[in-house]
This record gives structure tokens, C-alpha cells and sequence, in this order.
């Protein structure tokens, strides 16, 4: 199925989750520094796991970045 991550189409197999999608976008499963919106809602991590994405949806995943 296609999703939408920051903008970009990208294929996901159908049952992937919030933290599979996390996991790959980012490279790091933990989801530490990272927020995460499906479809204009942020999700809190605790419920990565068990959001399941649905063909369309537009995802944002985010990271803190140090600045000065």
C-alpha cells in the first residue's frame, strides 16, 4: 500500500505499524527524539506499536536536532 511520509509516497507492506514505519525512516526503532503525526495527529510513542497505517495516510515523522 502507499503512504505518505513527510511528503513523499512510499510503499509499506499492509500491517505495518507507526514504529516499523519510525524504525525504517529513521534507522532507530527506540523513537527517541522523534515525534510522529498520522493524518495531522500527533501519536505518542507508547502507541507506535499498535497504530496501524491504512493506505493514504499522511505521516510526519519528526527529530530533535541541537542548534545554537
Amino acid at each position: 500500500m502507499i503512504v505518505r511520509v513527510n511528503g513523499n509516497e512510499q510503499k509499506v507492506e499492509s500491517g505495518t505499524t507507526l514504529a516499523d514505519l519510525v524504525g525504517a525512516t529513521r534507522g532507530d526503532a527506540s523513537g527517541k527524539g522523534t515525534a510522529a503525526a498520522v493524518n495531522g495527529e500527533v501519536v505518542k510513542r507508547s502507541e507506535w506499536p499498535t497504530t496501524r497505517l491504512s493506505e493514504g495516510d499522511r505521516v510526519e515523522v519528526l527529530a530533535a536536532s541541537q542548534g545554537g
